[in-house]
């Protein structure tokens, strides 16, 4: 969903972008690729891709983007790591136990395998190294993106970023 000014503001479930459409407060911008329609008894809604909103949002600014697991997956790719292999899990650089914080610097995805392994030690106990060191996310868009599995190659103009 975009603001008036083509702004990038959410991804928003399909329902919610059609009742916006249905009742005046937003605009089809792209159509479903598909090209999927809705039908009613009275009316036909083209299923859309990208919305803007009639009426000017503002929107707060938040200085840090917070810390959740699926933004954490984002920013490491649904990768351990240590290893490579698929994260499922999330573990602390330097265990809570030993006073590590919960932040974007302390915390990476990880595998269940090299989470047990790992446990409460550090790094340096096991001899292991982080390829990169963690840090928070950056990008003017990154919370639009965080909770998303994937994303409409419709939107990549919005976003100001490139096409993959």
């Amino acid at each position: 969903m975009l603001n008036t000014t083509f702004e990038p503001l959410t991804a928003l479930p399909l329902r919610r972008a059609i009742v916006l459409l249905v009742c005046g407060k937003a605009e089809v911008v792209h159509g479903d690729s598909a090209g999927m329609v809705l039908h009613s008894a009275s009316a036909a809604v083209e299923v859309p891709s990208v919305i803007r909103l009639s009426n000017f949002v503002r929107v707060p600014y938040r200085g840090r983007t917070p810390l959740t697991r699926a933004a954490l997956m984002l920013r490491d790719n649904h990768r351990c790591v240590y290893c490579g292999a698929r994260a499922e899990t999330i573990d602390h650089v330097v265990p809570r136990s030993r006073g590590g914080p919960h932040t974007w610097e302390n915390c990476v995805a990880c595998c269940t395998k090299c989470n047990h392994r790992k446990a409460d030690k550090t790094l340096s106990e096991l001899g292991w190294r982080l390829p990169v060191a963690p840090r928070a996310p950056r990008g003017r868009h990154w919370r639009l993106l965080a909770g998303l599995s994937e994303t409409d190659p419709l939107w990549l103009p919005y976003l100001g970023e490139p096409a993959a």
